[in-house]
């Protein structure tokens, strides 16, 4: 007899999102590159339009996020009916499983991909499953031959997070004509606004344009709103009532709503973030790969990160280390198959020289 509650099992076989670190292991603050946190900040308009929700905070927030989803749909030339909000892209992207996937069914990903794709599956109960790889970027050839009859989801991440990469539209639209039509496509694209332009609207034109695809964006990364946990997804309007159903009845704050719309209207600060960010991790790869010959190798990034590996002598636990000493903490992911390599945040042009002279000093070269 048991004398306690029993979780589920499938519960017990996540392993807890880890976050990135920001202090040591001695309790010092570090600055903090481990999170793809904008280094820029937030703009202006968006920290005013948080102070001017202050007064706001004893109401209940509007539910249905109208003005933030009138806003997206303007910006993006969307229909809003076909948007729904949620506590960041993370909330989106559970949703999307536990509404179309559960116990016997596979949620698939590419491998290296995002881990609250993992939990996401295991969470409602479905088998993780995730495809082969190629060079650190999703292989939609592998990711086809891995779907099965119980294939009910396929997530990916374009651009991709740990890894930074990305695969074009060409490739995004075989995948998906690749899938059988009821199975779910959620093009994760958290990122997406560290693209060119004319990279951006891949996923809102298959989502548009089919029943079975489902895009998420985040306002934590580039429009730097990252503590408000703001994020939203479009596609067929079945699509969003099933998450509309399942989702928190207020799941947005009214200070998020409000920021996240400021935050819309100052796409001149967007632009600076995206101009400074193409610029610093340009050095930064750069940099990189002038440290080839002591195992040094920067995978090619489309996001505000870089995935550094490290196959000499200078060990990736050493680099992370020595760049905690120097003041940084970044990001080590063994649990993801990747214990050769640091996940690296872009970030202030000061911090990104210092990181680099660091990396340079490990392997022997002068600062």
């Amino acid at each position: 007899m048991t004398h306690a509650p029993v979780p589920k099992p499938y519960i017990l076989g996540i392993h807890a999102y880890a976050p990135g670190k920001s202090a040591a292991s001695d309790g010092r603050a570090l600055i903090k590159l481990s999170a793809n946190e904008n280094p820029l900040g937030t703009s202006a308009a968006a920290l005013a339009a948080l102070e001017s929700a202050r007064g706001e905070a004893a109401s209940y927030p509007d539910p249905d996020a109208k003005a933030l989803r009138t806003g997206i749909a303007e910006l993006h030339g969307l229909d809003p009916a076909r948007i729904v909000c949620g506590t960041g892209s993370d909330e989106l992207l559970n949703l999307a499983a536990q509404g179309f996937a559960g116990t016997g069914d596979e949620v698939l990903f590419s491998r290296h991909s995002f881990v609250v794709y993992d939990i996401a599956a295991r969470r409602c109960g479905a088998t993780p499953v995730e495809a082969p790889d190629r060079d650190f970027t999703a292989d939609v050839d592998a990711l086809l031959a891995a779907v099965s009859e119980r294939t009910r989801v396929v997530f990916l991440a374009n651009p991709n997070n740990p890894t930074g990469t990305w695969i074009t539209p060409a490739e995004i639209a075989r995948l998906h004509a690749g899938l059988p039509t009821d199975v779910l496509m959620v093009l994760d694209e958290a990122y997406a606004e560290y693209l060119d332009a004319d990279a951006q609207s891949v996923g809102f034109a298959l989502a548009a344009a089919h029943d079975n695809v489902l895009v998420t964006r985040t306002f934590s990364k580039i429009y730097g709103l990252a503590a408000e946990r703001i994020g939203w997804a479009t596609g067929a309007p079945a699509l969003v009532d099933v998450i509309n159903r399942i989702r928190g009845p207020f799941n947005v704050t009214s200070s998020g709503q409000k920021a996240a719309l400021a935050a819309l209207d100052d796409q001149q600060f967007v632009e600076a973030s995206r101009a400074h960010n193409t610029a610093e991790r340009a050095r930064f790869i750069a940099a990189i790969a002038a440290l080839c010959n002591h195992g040094l190798a920067a995978v090619q990034s489309e996001a505000n990160f870089v995935l550094v590996r490290f196959d000499g002598e200078v060990r990736a636990e050493t680099a992370l280390n020595a760049l905690a000493e120097a003041g940084y903490a970044v990001r080590h992911l063994p649990s993801q198959g990747l214990p050769d390599a640091l996940r690296i945040t872009i970030g202030k042009s000061g911090d990104m020289t210092r990181v680099i002279a660091v990396l340079r000093q490990l392997c022997g070269e002068a600062p």
